[in-house]
């Protein structure tokens, strides 16, 4: 086997990993696409795990918490689903890529990308100027559109839609840059200052796009022209639709199912067994209703437990120069979401309220 080939199928055996679906795995892109790309897909497959692992932390105390079959994103008809969490994962995915991209090429890891000085030298405003090395954010836009949307091959609704939450997610990237700044002047006295734009830390374009995540607007399609699949009258649908919804603006089709319970075909588990969190030390006020949120509101009762914890302790600076330190065990409450006893039925006044996007 050449080493290209060799190369290829390595690559897209990682991404096709990261991503666990057949509907978004990018290998025959890797296999087809220009050979001057290969070098940056350890960055995609990268971007896309982190995009993920983000997704896991924003909705870790949620109802959906973005398991592994996020991304098996298939319906009882065989389509992809196109809902509130599925917006999400697509745009959190799509800035993960281009973040990674953008960040690897200021680290110098690519030889075809350097910074961005298209600015330099201009007035930015009272007091500075553009300068410096500003992250190359066009050339992560760039590329990621390359390996992102061209997993998109219809032009039905569902595929128009995952283009647009992808973007929603690039922009993002954009839109949570921040300015630095370094002071010139005689004896520091910062009289002009040179200014250069950097990607912000990828927490806060997580924080960000969970924003959008609540505010996402359902499309309200016309279904007897959606029902034209790839045709003029359901193109011409799906762009009425779109008329009036912001390039910014997550975009969802179909309302989420209840995450409450196990659905094995949809590739929900449900709360039963998850844990939630009653007390600790600065919770807050979401984490701490994760109890009722997970359990209560689900027909499920919150059971403790006691679990034995391993950890360091009694750390010790020796000269020169290790720390050494011992092994203490203690028992600590852990909180569970549980089936309620088969012999004392549930209250009747006890409903699950999964209205709306509630997670």
């Amino acid at each position: 086997m050449k080493r290209s080939t060799f190369l290829v199928l390595s690559i897209a055996g990682v991404y096709g990993a990261v991503l666990h679906a057949a509907a978004w795995s990018v290998n025959n892109f890797l296999m087809t696409g220009p050979k001057a790309y290969l070098t940056y897909s350890s960055s995609v497959a990268a971007g896309a795990h982190s995009g993920m692992e983000e997704c896991k932390f924003q909705f870790g105390w949620e109802r959906w918490n973005c398991p592994e079959s996020a991304l098996q994103l298939s319906t009882h008809n065989r389509l992809r689903s196109a809902t509130r969490e599925t917006s999400f994962v697509h745009a959190i995915s799509s800035a993960g890529v281009m973040y990674t991209l953008t960040r690897n090429c200021s680290m110098g890891d690519f030889e075809s990308c350097g910074c961005d000085d298209s600015r330099n030298g201009r007035v930015g405003g009272r007091g500075w100027v553009w300068g410096g090395c500003s992250d190359n954010v066009e050339f992560g836009e760039r590329i990621s559109k390359l390996f992102v949307d061209a997993l998109e091959t219809g032009h039905d609704t569902r595929a128009l839609i995952n283009l647009h939450n992808n973007e929603v997610g690039r922009l993002a990237v954009k839109a949570t840059m921040k300015r630095a700044c370094k002071c010139h002047g005689v004896s520091g006295s910062c009289s002009i200052q040179t200014c250069w734009l950097q990607l912000a830390e990828f927490r806060e374009i997580g924080n960000y796009l969970k924003i959008k995540y609540d505010q996402a607007h359902k499309l309200e399609m016309d279904k007897r022209r959606m029902r034209a699949g790839n045709s003029a009258d359901s193109r011409g649908a799906t762009a009425d639709a779109f008329h009036h919804v912001h390039a910014t603006e997550l975009v969802f089709l179909e309302d989420s199912p209840d995450y409450c319970t196990r659905n094995a075909s949809l590739g929900h588990h449900g709360t039963e067994g998850r844990e939630c969190l009653q007390t600790g030390k600065n919770l807050s006020q979401w984490e701490k209703r994760s109890c009722r949120r997970l359990c209560t509101e689900c027909g499920l009762r919150v059971e403790e437990r006691r679990t034995e914890v391993v950890a360091s302790c009694n750390c010790k600076f020796h000269w020169c120069c290790t720390v050494r330190c011992e092994q203490c065990r203690q028992l600590v409450a852990k909180h569970f979401c549980a089936r309620r006893d088969t012999t004392a039925a549930a209250p009747n006044h006890i409903k699950r309220r999964n209205k709306g996007h509630k997670r």
